[in-house]
Parts: structure tokens; C-alpha cells; sequence
């Protein structure tokens, strides 16, 4: 195995190897592998069908209008891809899926000559922005996509192009997100991109979050340089290098121009947006990270207790405190029933606990998260080309940014009205006296997170917002927005499927909440006519994972970021929170923001919840016992949860045979169900973040597990197995392109077949890891986050991170066996059809007839034309002929009879009823058939 690390610090008493980002060789290198497994994979014939939902969306990163025609427009999805529209988005076309990616920072259309550009890899540095492959250009209108370079950036922050000169380009590059690297500043090409030269460079950490140019004056370009410093457990999303920079010349050279005259300098300095209106004139957006200053006013007088009082208070004053003050603070702030006055008192009396615990019991990660006490989002505006600027407002912009507005940073500038200014956050404010004061325009249609605005420059009023919830337009200056979503690009976290029938899906969203939605479900706009969405939101905030109980599919397990889970019952409504709770004196539990649970197969009253430390409930959440110690490496110092667990199963061949994996790397079983826990993760490579453990279906002894680097920007592969409770470890990653795994599944009822699902794309193993296929008929290049298998439906569910969920029959790869694989032909189990008097008919003439399909799967070991033909009996009552190629392949067989088949069938059974449809086509009556290729057969029934 090759060595990953680089060196090693020291945190606490702890050592950490800091891994290698991955060099951006390997990863055009991994992007021809891939390419190249398609022609020769297997499955590649097998369909993936879309699913939905569309009803929410996924985080929009750019809008592109065209000048002359406003109807006419592209969208940029962060990780699901670019989307056209030229009916004011009615509909949308995808036009990124031939390309390598669909992670987008920032696309930049040429419109008179057609010619697109995309930045890719997002802008925004969230935990869940994917690193993109450089600069892609379309020539016909995303037909064909062209990689141009700057393969190294990760991160695009924009992308301009010089009206008068479609051949020079700026961009400006963000650069890795969890890695210092040199390829990141402004880079320019005056020759449509065959040659780049880098123009702006600050230091290995600081990238360009924003280049904006100067109306009808290309020469004058502004820039915002942006320091900022992920990791894992931390982030630092300001720096001294941040600020902004100016040139007069198109972006050849570049002046500081934030540097001791009013604009905010030091290492608070955090995310900037530029707005010009002129050459002279720019609004910026800073997402100021420097501290509140005191105001030194006195405290309006309250008799109610606050959580800082009790950081300073002494026992003497905690114990003189009257039972009903602190009781209210305790009833108020959520503590258990067990903790109530007189027994806390008693509690710190015996030392058990400090009168500071009760403002600590209360800290968590998301608490602390808007704690902060930052400045937040300022204003600032120059009107003379930058010699000095100055904040346009007084006071505080609360309530728009908290202490996340690295997640934010846009601002625009109305180019008919100077003081009409739009600043984007959480909501979207607009001002109209330059600054001074703002007014939400956001709406109870509108996402609350924004991310991208098109301002008309023509029309007053008319603006395309893109939020995390997808895209609306707005002709009144936001006073009401339309909804756009019908691209299916959801960004999913967790997808799961009950044992109803038909079977339900469910998943949990980024910042969309949790959905359900019967899998067969019709995805279309119908819902506006009925007012029934057939996706249901069953949970609001980041949605997380799923569990469904087998017995009762009201009752579902889920909730939102840093384990903050519910058991909800669906006939009644009641919603019953269960997160465990640490004890008065004990130090919170760390909760991963995708915190695992898991309901136990050998009882469904026993449900698995995982902090840092494993939890069981014998009771459906609603009393919890911890049967773990700290299965991490104990958290590191950071404003990001970290040291906690992320991945959580049990055997089913075993009550209490558990595995545990950790974000910082730790594998751990337990065989008596938490009495005792060993590591398993030592021969591993270390540190990486465990993105699944899976106890096998098929042998007792058999663990599956799966490494992701993402947050080291180390994009290889890591799967392993083993054979004995973890002992050993077996490297089975063997030809996966590079690509950061997220998810491994074993099938079912085969196990020598294994699904993986990486930030690219999604494999199957038909030998137990030796070999790998992919999959991608109507499959995009997209992360996949999640995948699980409907047992009886012999069907594959995918979650993916930008286009939604996707399902394929399996059911052929399941009895793929070596034999099988060796022979010329094979066709599979066909599904019967259950016969309708609709077929080829309509109740009205302008209405498209129903038509029937029967899928025929079969195998070849060998490219070429393929002769099918079905019988009744001895009667060939239909012949077709398809190109196949090796591997599996499906054939849509329409139920007809053909013309010499029905004669010949008519003249054996001349009682038969068989009746003309009104498409012209005669169907095949109730019976069963046999269908043939070659001297292999196989039967279905036509019900």
C-alpha cells in the first residue's frame, strides 16, 4: 500500500499524519481510467431511472442571462451540474452531463458566438463542496466540453469575459479547500484559454472569491482576495491576505486597493462581494470576523438568569439562588426533569458539578454556531476608484450572516439606480439609499439561503434569485417570487426504503430537510393542479439519516445536523425529540453534523444513536443508555464537531455485534453488545474520516469498510474488508478511479457483488472487490452519497449530491455468476405484465395512447447484433433485433404482435379475442410466452 503521509503534529496526546492533497497528475489520469471503464464495463447497458424529488432543489451557484432575450438563461448548480432554459424557466435542459463533473463554481456565457465557460469546482467552502477538475469551455452550446486548464484551482471563484475580446478571459481562482496550493489567484488567457498566465498571486492560502469589472470598461477590473483555512474540526474563514485588489489594464496587474483607508485590515478580514456600478463606484460585502467590541452599556435590568451568568458565578451565589429563578432557567433551557433545583443544589454542594456545567451543559455545535460573537456582515463603498472607502450604515447587520458568512459573500448593484443594492444571506436584504438602510425581500416561497443574483439591467425590478433551494424570478424588486424548480437536483446526504408496496423512499437533504415519496412515484408537474406534491417533507433543516420501523412505516426515525433526531409518528403528526443527553457535570457529547443511526434488525424497539460515544435505546429513543466510552481519538480544538462517530452497524447475525466508525479515523467492534470495545482500525491508513463500516449479511465474520479523504483533499480510493472481526484488513479499492468513497453496500443475495458510491460516480464489484465496474446509462458524473437496496424489488436506490435519487432493477447482477458470465448468451427472469384494456388506446384522440413495455434482460460476452424473438407456444408471435454489447444489456419488447405473428397465431386459435388498439398495434392476450435468443429462453406472463 502506498504511504500517504507527509508529516506528523502533534494535538494534545495525540499524534495526526498530515496527509497529501492529491496531485492533479492523478486526478486527469483517474478521469481517463474512467472513460475508459465505461467502454468495457458490464452494466453500462443497465438504466438508472430519475426518481425526483423536484419540489425542493439544490444550492445554485451562478445565473448567466442573455442580454437580448431574458427568457433565454443558464443556471449553475453547485454539484448538480448546468441548466438551460429559453422559456423564462418553464424547463430545463441539463447541458453539463457529458463532462467529467458537475461540481460548478462560476460560468460565464459568450452569447454571440455561443460559447460557454464554466469554473468548476464550487465557490463557496462549505463541508460539502466539491473540488472540481479546472476550466470547461462548450463551443456549441454544451453539446461537447473542452477542459482548457487550471486542472490544480479545486475552487473557481469567477469567470469574466471581455465583451469586446471573447478570447481573453480572467478568472479568478479559490484554490484548494482543506490544502494550501499554489495554483490559485487571477489567471488570465487572451487566446480562449489554449495558454494562461497567472497575473495575481498572494500566498498559498489565499485565493479569489470575486472579480467584477467595470460597466462598458473591461480595463478596470476589481478583485477580492479571500485567506481562509479549512479542516475537519476547523475553520478559519478570514486572514491579513484578505482584501481587495484593483487593476486598470484588463487584469494584467493588480494594485491593493484596502490598505489603511477604511476598509477593515487585519486577521478578521473574511469573505468579500464587489458590486461596481462605475469605474469609481463599488459596494463590498464583508463578512467581518474580527469581534464585537464591548458597548459598555449596563444590562437592562431582568430577573431571569442567562447561561453567562453562571460561567463566573461563585457557589456561594449559585447556592443563594431562590429554587423558582433557577428552576425557571432550567425548565426555559431544556434540562432533563431529573435536574431540577433542589437536586442540582444538592449536586454542587458535593462538588459532583460547578455552577459553570449549567451554561456548558447547554454548548453544543450548533449552539456555539451562532454564539459567536462576530461582527458579521458589513457594507462598504468607495466612490473614487478605491483611494478610500467607508461603511454605508451604522450599527450591526444582524440576523443575515451569524458567524457563517463564508457560506455567503454576493452583493449587486442595481446598474439603473446606484443606491439600489441587494446583499445576499440569510434572508436577502435590498437597500435603496445606498447602503444606508435595508428591507427583507425574502418570501414564503424564496429559500432563506441565497447565493446568487441577476439583476436586470434594463428592467427595474426583475430579478433571478439562486438559493440552496433552487431558483425563483421576481418582476416587482421582491415584493413576490416565482418558483423555477423542475431540474431534479436535489443534493442528498442519506437515502433509506421501507417494505411497503410499493415500496417508499426517504431521504434527508442539505439544507432541505427530509423527504419520502412512494418510489414509483410521477414526477411532473401535476402536483400544481392537484396541490399534492407526491414527496412529502417529514423534517426541515439539513436533513440526515433515516430508519423506518418494520413493523409500523408511521413511525420514522430522523432529524437535521448534529444529531438532533426525532421519532415521528406519521398518522398522528406527534413529533417526540430523542437525542441523548449528557449528564449535569459531564462534558457534551460531540455529534457529527450526518450523526448515525441505526435501528436494530433483531429488534425494532432498540434503536443505535452515535456521538462520540455509542448510545442505545431499548425503548424507541425515548430513554437512552451509553454503552461506549469515547470511541474517538477525543476531538481536537476547533469550531467544528470533530471526534465523533459517523458510522454505526450491527450483525445481523448477532444481537450486540456492533462496529463504530470515526470521523478522525477509528474503527471499533464490540462482540456483547458495548461491554467492552476493541480498535480495529491500526493496520488502516490513519486519520482519515470513516465514511462506512458494514457488518456482512452473508458471513459472520465479515466487515466492510471504507476511508474518505475529502478533508485532506486526498481523492483516492479507500475500501477494505475482512474476514475475521477486523484482524486483518484487505485492501480491495483495486481499479477504482480516484475519487473520495462515501458508501459500500454488499448485495443482499449475492455476496460477490458489492456497490460503491464515491464523490464521481457509482461502482459495482461483481467478485467481492477484485475487479470494478461502472454504471452510467442516464447516470451523470455526480457524488453519491448513499446508496440501499429494496430487497424484494431487486431494486438499487442511489442519494446523490446534485441530481437527486436515481433507482435501477439489479435483479440480472444478482444472478451474474462466473458460469453465467463464460457462456455466449443468458437472458434473465423477465417480469410479467398484468394485461389492460388501455393499451394502444385513448379516451380522447389528442392524447397520447397508453403503450406497454416488457424489459427482457439478458447477457452476451461479446459486442454485436442480437436476434430476440417471443413465442406462444410454438408460435414466434414477434421478432426484434438490438445492438448488444458485452455484458449485461435490456431489450423493451412492446407486447405486439407483428404481422406474420399474428396471422399465424389467429389461424391456431381462431376463438381467440384479439382486437386492434386505436394505435394500429394488436397485443398479446393473457398467457405466457417464452421468449429466445439463440438456443437460450426464458418466460413472463402476461397477466
Amino acid at each position: 500500500m502506498k504511504k500517504i503521509f507527509k508529516l506528523a503534529f502533534l494535538v494534545g496526546p495525540t499524534i495526526f499524519a498530515q496527509q497529501v492533497a492529491t496531485p492533479v497528475k492523478k486526478v486527469q489520469e483517474s478521469l481517463q481510467q474512467k472513460k475508459a471503464m465505461v467502454s468495457q464495463s458490464l452494466v453500462k447497458n443497465i438504466p438508472f431511472e430519475n426518481i425526483g424529488p423536484t419540489v425542493m432543489s439544490g444550492r445554485v451557484v451562478d445565473i448567466d442571462v442573455n442580454p437580448k432575450n431574458t427568457n433565454e438563461f443558464y443556471v449553475g448548480y453547485a454539484s448538480g451540474g448546468l441548466w438551460y432554459t429559453n422559456n423564462n424557466g418553464n424547463t430545463f435542459t441539463p447541458v453539463l452531463d457529458s463532462s467529467p463533473t458537475q461540481n460548478i463554481g462560476d460560468i460565464a456565457v459568450d452569447w454571440k458566438n455561443n460559447t460557454i465557460w464554466v469554473g468548476t469546482g464550487e465557490n463557496n467552502s462549505s463541508r460539502s463542496s466539491y473540488a472540481g477538475i479546472g476550466i470547461l469551455k462548450s463551443t456549441d452550446k454544451g453539446k461537447t466540453w473542452e477542459n482548457v486548464g487550471l486542472g490544480d484551482s479545486h475552487h473557481i471563484g469567477r469567470v469574466l469575459i471581455n465583451p469586446n475580446n471573447p478570447q481573453e478571459i480572467v478568472v479568478g481562482v479559490l484554490g484548494h479547500l482543506y490544502s494550501p496550493n499554489k495554483e490559485r489567484g487571477i489567471f488570465k488567457t487572451t487566446d480562449g484559454g489554449k495558454t494562461w498566465k497567472k497575473t495575481l498571486f498572494i500566498n498559498e492560502d489565499t485565493g479569489i472569491i470575486d472579480v467584477q469589472p467595470a460597466p462598458n470598461n473591461f480595463n478596470v477590473l476589481y478583485a477580492a482576495a479571500w485567506e481562509r483555512d479549512r479542516k475537519a474540526w476547523n475553520f478559519e474563514g478570514s486572514g491579513s491576505h484578505s482584501g481587495i485588489y484593483k487593476s486598470t489594464d484588463s487584469g494584467t496587474t493588480w494594485t491593493n486597493i484596502s490598505d489603511d483607508n477604511g476598509f477593515p485590515k487585519g486577521n478578521g478580514v473574511g469573505r468579500i462581494g464587489l458590486a461596481v456600478f462605475d469605474e469609481n463606484t463599488v459596494y463590498a460585502s464583508h463578512d467581518s470576523q474580527f469581534r464585537r467590541k464591548k458597548d459598555g452599556k449596563k444590562k437592562t435590568a431582568s430577573n431571569a438568569l442567562a447561561k453567562d451568568d453562571f460561567k463566573t458565578m461563585s457557589v456561594s451565589d449559585f447556592l443563594a439562588l431562590s429554587d423558582k429563578k433557577l428552576n425557571s432557567y432550567l425548565k426555559m433551557n431544556g434540562f432533563q426533569e431529573k435536574y431540577r433545583a433542589e437536586n442540582v443544589k444538592q449536586m454542587v454542594r458535593a462538588g459532583a458539578v460547578k455552577p459553570i456545567d449549567l451554561a456548558k451543559y447547554l454548548e453544543d455545535a450548533n449552539s456555539l454556531l451562532f454564539d459567536t460573537p462576530v461582527v458579521g456582515a458589513e457594507v462598504y463603498k468607495t466612490t473614487n476608484g478605491g483611494k478610500s472607502w467607508k461603511k454605508t450604515h451604522d450599527g450591526y447587520l444582524d440576523d443575515l450572516y451569524y458567524s457563517y458568512g463564508y457560506y455567503f459573500g454576493e452583493i449587486r448593484v442595481d446598474p439603473q439606480d446606484e443606491n439600489g443594492i441587494y446583499i445576499l444571506g440569510v434572508p436577502i436584504l435590498k437597500s435603496k439609499d445606498g447602503g444606508k438602510t435595508f428591507t427583507s425581500i425574502s418570501r414564503e416561497n424564496v429559500h432563506a439561503d441565497h447565493q446568487a443574483l441577476w439583476v436586470n439591467p434594463k428592467l427595474q425590478g426583475h430579478l433571478i434569485d439562486g438559493n440552496d433551494g433552487g431558483l425563483n424570478i421576481s418582476y416587482d424588486d421582491g415584493a413576490s417570487w416565482l418558483k423555477l424548480n423542475t431540474p431534479s437536483v436535489g443534493q442528498f446526504y442519506s437515502v433509506y426504503v421501507d417494505n411497503q408496496k410499493p415500496y417508499n423512499v426517504y431521504g434527508g437533504l442539505q439544507d432541505n430537510g427530509v423527504w419520502t415519496a412512494k418510489n414509483n412515484a410521477r414526477i411532473n408537474k401535476a402536483w400544481h393542479q392537484t396541490g399534492k406534491n407526491p414527496y412529502q417533507s417529514i423534517m426541515g433543516g439539513d436533513g440526515m439519516q433515516v430508519q423506518v420501523d418494520d413493523r409500523n412505516p408511521n413511525i420514522v426515525y430522523t432529524g437535521y445536523q448534529f444529531g438532533n433526531y426525532f421519532r415521528i409518528d406519521r398518522a398522528t403528526g406527534k413529533q417526540t425529540y430523542i437525542q441523548p443527553k449528557h449528564t449535569l457535570g459531564e462534558s457534551p457529547y460531540r455529534f457529527n453534523w450526518q450523526t448515525p443511526i441505526l435501528l436494530s434488525k433483531h429488534n425494532q424497539d432498540i434503536l443505535y444513536l452515535g456521538g462520540n460515544k455509542l448510545h442505545r435505546s431499548l425503548n424507541q429513543g425515548n430513554d437512552w443508555e451509553t454503552i461506549s466510552e469515547d470511541l474517538t481519538k477525543g476531538g481536537k480544538k476547533g469550531n467544528v464537531a470533530y471526534g465523533t462517530i459517523t458510522s454505526i452497524s450491527e450483525s445481523p447475525f448477532q444481537f450486540g455485534l456492533l462496529y463504530t466508525g470515526s470521523d478522525d479515523g477509528l474503527i471499533h467492534i464490540s462482540e456483547n453488545g458495548g461491554g467492552s470495545w476493541r480498535q480495529i482500525s491500526s493496520a488502516l491508513p490513519q486519520d482519515l474520516w470513516v465514511s462506512r463500516v458494514i457488518a456482512s449479511k452473508h458471513k459472520k465474520e465479515r466487515v466492510y469498510a471504507t476511508l474518505n479523504g475529502y478533508r485532506w483533499d486526498d481523492f483516492n480510493p479507500y475500501v477494505y474488508v475482512s474476514d475475521d472481526y477486523g484482524k486483518t484488513w484487505k485492501n480491495i479499492s483495486n481499479n477504482i478511479p480516484a475519487a473520495p468513497v462515501n458508501v459500500i453496500k454488499e448485495d443482499p443475495e449475492n455476496e460477490n457483488v458489492l456497490y460503491v458510491g464515491t464523490d464521481n460516480g457509482l461502482y459495482v464489484s461483481l467478485d467481492r472487490g477484485n475487479t470494478w465496474e461502472i454504471f452510467n446509462k442516464n447516470l451523470p458524473n455526480v457524488a453519491v452519497h448513499d446508496l440501499v437496496i429494496q430487497p424484494e424489488a431487486k431494486e438499487l436506490v442511489i442519494g446523490t449530491h446534485g441530481r437527486s435519487l436515481y433507482k435501477a432493477n439489479i435483479a440480472p447482477i444478482q444472478k451474474l455468476t462466473e458460469a453465467i458470465k463464460k457462456q455466449s448468451v443468458h437472458i434473465f427472469a423477465v417480469k410479467p405484465i398484468r394485461k389492460s384494456r388501455s393499451w394502444g388506446n385513448t379516451w380522447s384522440k389528442w392524447l397520447k395512447p397508453n403503450t406497454p413495455e416488457v424489459t427482457i434482460p439478458f447477457y452476451v460476452n461479446k459486442d454485436g447484433k442480437v436476434k430476440i424473438t417471443i413465442f406462444s407456444g410454438d408460435i414466434a408471435v414477434n421478432t426484434m433485433g438490438t445492438s448488444a454489447s458485452k455484458g449485461i444489456n435490456e431489450a423493451i419488447f412492446d407486447v405486439s404482435f407483428n404481422e406474420k405473428g399474428l396471422k399465424k397465431y389467429q389461424k391456431e386459435h381462431p376463438d381467440a379475442i384479439v382486437m386492434k388498439a386505436k394505435n394500429g398495434k394488436t397485443y398479446l392476450p393473457k398467457g405466457k410466452y417464452t421468449v429466445k435468443i439463440g438456443e437460450k429462453e426464458s418466460t413472463f406472463e402476461i397477466k
